[in-house]
């Protein structure tokens, strides 16, 4: 299959390369392990001489020192994989390095594949994403100021005396989008090649949304199908009869997906679950119990898709349990108001809301100055920005 035999060696500048975003990937020997089986050795060298600003094959040819003939069918084979991202402008194509995440982990299993060992991959990427607190990836993640994600709150369930802005809700983003198309769940996917299904019965195809010009790179490119506003608007509908939380880019301006995310194979509910309740932003709703109502039936716990609610033990009310929410950690996402045949749950405004970033680019600077990785976005777009050799 062509992958790379001596991972220690050939990988280190494909790592330090990935490195320079502002979510990068901590290397260890899973990581590696991985690199090697989803990147050829020639792949991975010409991934790590790419900019951090888009090229075309001009300036890659002069990078790699590669001629475009025997340039081109590299990034062809890599963008069919989801590792580089081609756009075209005008006459010109534009290859763009994907990061590892969000990215070419999460398009490996937005589509079947038989040049890959998925099995192994997935064992792999489960071991490598388990967010424990030894391992670094959740951290790296999870742990700047500024969230890479955020959720959304469901319409219907927002509180009578608030109106919703249109970042914030799932319909309006998805009618506002220029293009849109739908994928394999890439969670669902890699933890059914790890032995595992969703316990709520999501399906694994055709339930995650891709927007705008990346949409239409993934339907190119076999990791997505096109789909109307009316049948994205269905897919919507579906998932919150599944009780699953959406999650989209962490900005108000064109977010690019909308994933329908359960708590039993979602990597990023995971990471809330284990703990790093501010690893996603929040809506600007919270989850609460009218605890008159509420007779613990339970139904609760399993819509919650990252656990935030579970027994008031402290409230003295003799036999009488009843439900309580994790304020800390509620999304606010209403996944779980329907759930509740009692009626016990609601939506109110919370107090700590935090507004997202207007657009992807003030998005990655904000998490790069937190990470102490601005410069080389900087000087990446100075040298673009001059035309510069890059």
């Amino acid at each position: 299959m062509g992958h790379i035999t001596n991972a220690k060696s050939s990988l280190v500048p494909l790592i330090d390369r990935l490195n320079q975003y502002p979510i990068g990937l901590v290397d260890n020997e899973i990581l590696r392990e991985l690199l090697s089986l989803l990147f050829s050795e020639t792949e991975a060298f010409v991934a790590s001489q790419f900019p951090l600003t888009e090229a075309t094959l001009s300036e890659l040819c002069r990078r790699t020192n590669m001629d475009a003939e025997a340039l081109l069918p590299v990034l062809e084979s890599m963008a069919d994989k989801g590792i580089v991202m081609d756009l075209t402008y005008g006459t010109e194509t534009y290859y763009l390095l994907m990061p590892g995440v969000i990215g070419f982990f999460e398009f490996t299993f937005m589509k079947d594949r038989t040049d890959l060992p998925l099995e192994k991959v997935a064992r792999l990427m489960s071991e490598y994403f388990h967010w424990d607190h030894e391992k670094g990836q959740a951290r790296e993640f999870f742990g700047s100021k500024t969230q890479l994600t955020r959720s959304l709150v469901y319409d219907e369930h927002i509180p009578v005396n608030s109106e919703i802005v249109s970042y914030n809700s799932a319909r309006e983003i998805i009618k506002k989008a220029s293009y849109g198309a739908a994928s394999m769940c890439y969670c669902r996917h890699q933890q059914e090649h790890d032995g595992k299904s969703c316990k709520k019965g999501a399906p694994v195809d055709g339930i995650c949304i891709s927007l705008g010009r990346g949409a239409e790179f993934l339907v190119r490119r076999g990791f997505a199908e096109k789909k109307s506003t009316g049948e994205l608007l269905d897919i919507l509908a579906m998932a919150e009869d599944l009780h699953l939380t959406h999650i989209t880019d962490n900005i108000r301006q064109k977010p690019t997906f909308v994933c329908n995310c359960c708590g039993c194979c979602c990597h990023i509910m995971a990471g809330v679950r284990a703990g790093y309740y501010k690893g996603v932003n929040k809506t600007p709703y919270i989850a609460v119990v009218n605890k008159d109502k509420c007779d613990y039936c339970g139904e609760c716990f399993t819509a919650c898709n990252i656990k935030a609610i579970g027994l008031d033990r402290n409230r003295d009310n003799g036999n009488n349990r009843v439900s309580t929410v994790n304020t800390e950690a509620c999304l606010g996402c209403g996944a779980c108001i329907t759930s509740c045949g009692k009626g016990a749950l609601s939506l109110t405004l919370r107090t700590d809301y935090t507004i997202p970033p207007k657009t992807k680019r003030d998005m990655f600077a904000k998490i790069a100055w937190e990470k102490g990785r601005l410069m080389p976005l900087i000087k990446a777009r100075i040298k673009k920005k001059l035309g510069l050799n890059l």
